[in-house]
């Protein structure tokens, strides 16, 4: 069991944890894209380490030491992707898969030195908040633009960084953070919509608005 393993079963409950989801075996297989039979072996390992809670048919959840773990690794996780924007000109749609490999690797005193040549940001390349150094983790107020009426202004704060290319084909658009957009129309029968952006109206689907997160402007 090394650590990169223990991390990225810890990170994967967290997620899912947030997300609202009960956290089944067969779904954070699927998240971790493994067997089943593997993620029932490695829970039972994370429950005698006290990391979680493991009950069979039941699921799984993170003890406050399994928490404090995966907050930790969050921490590293969007202190880095912030680094590869700012210092070293990626973009934020290829941050993720350099961050992850990162993370794992990450000291205490380099991950305090990169918080202080970053000037210590409360938000990473997509928005999301990154903890302190306590642990502590800001809730954002937000709503998924697809849950807007048409008429209403809106301010972009994050956008979901599950998928690379939605990632690049938004800021193609100009749907970055802080942006402001008014929404023009809403189709009922699909959830796309148009959304006017500086003097551009541009057309998006309900997978993409749902994965763009904002709050009225």
């Amino acid at each position: 069991m090394t650590n990169r393993t223990v991390e990225d079963y810890i990170k994967a409950i967290y997620k899912l944890e947030r997300g609202g989801e009960k956290v089944s075996t067969s779904v954070l297989a699927g998240e971790l894209k493994l067997a089943d039979a593997s993620i029932t072996d490695m829970l039972k390992r994370l429950s005698e380490k006290g990391y979680a809670r493991y009950v069979p048919y039941q699921g799984v959840g993170l003890t406050p030491r399994g928490r404090r773990m995966a907050l930790s690794i969050v921490r590293r996780h969007r202190l880095w992707e912030m680094f590869l924007v700012q210092f070293l000109d990626y973009s934020w749609d290829k941050v993720h898969e350099e961050a992850e490999r990162l993370e794992h690797v990450t000291s205490d005193e380099l991950e305090q030195r990169l918080d202080k040549i970053l000037h210590w940001p409360t938000v990473d390349p997509h928005g999301d908040p990154i903890p302190n150094a306590q642990g502590e983790i800001e809730v954002q107020e937000d709503i998924p633009l697809s849950e807007c009426a048409a008429g209403v202004f809106v301010r972009i704060l994050r956008v979901s960084d599950h998928d690379g290319e939605l990632l690049e084909h938004a800021a193609k658009i100009g749907l970055t953070l802080n942006t402001r957009i008014r929404v023009e129309e809403k189709m009922t029968f699909d959830g796309s919509m148009v959304v006017k952006v500086g003097a551009k109206e541009r057309f998006l689907s309900k997978h993409v608005a749902r994965a763009i997160f904002v709050q009225p402007a």
